[in-house]
């Protein structure tokens, strides 16, 4: 399972963007701004994460996701592990992500993947989504933020 650069003449993996993130206006726009790296199996694209550059030096993964039936077989810790030797490779110094409170799964992959959590935004879904967002039977209001220093 290679992880490489969606090609400028491939189709983005939209549903698998809207697994990790439920708008697709957001979704849309940031990966307008960014990179989307992708990652397949059996013919077909069963991983993507998104980079944008946020400030010199520093670049954010965006959206991470696997599809489904793949997921809980380390196909995120790859995807995430890709990011960064893919941040190193630009120079990139310090390199953030961010996550809803209640994605308890997503947080300790970050956690051990060398992220350490560096604040919260509060209200950031209830200002950026039009509607409640629930996981884990919690819903998503703040944003953890975390980063890893290269």
């Amino acid at each position: 399972m290679d992880i490489r650069k969606l090609n400028e003449n491939e189709q983005v993996p939209l549903s698998l963007l809207l697994l990790a993130d439920p708008s697709q206006k957001i979704v849309e726009e940031y990966v307008a701004r960014g990179q989307c790296f992708v990652v397949e199996a059996d013919g077909s694209i069963i991983g993507t994460y998104v980079l944008i550059r946020t400030r010199p030096e520093t670049i954010e993964i965006v959206n991470i996701a696997v599809a489904e039936h793949y997921q809980g077989k380390g196909i995120g810790k790859r995807l995430v592990h890709h990011a960064i030797q893919e941040a190193k490779s630009l120079g990139i110094r310090t390199i953030e992500i961010g996550t809803g409170n209640s994605s308890v799964n997503q947080l300790a992959l970050y956690q051990k993947c060398g992220f350490r959590i560096t604040g919260v935004d509060r209200d950031f879904f209830i200002r950026h989504y039009d509607e409640e967002i629930f996981e884990n039977g919690i819903q998503v209001i703040d944003m953890i933020r975390l980063s890893q220093d290269l």
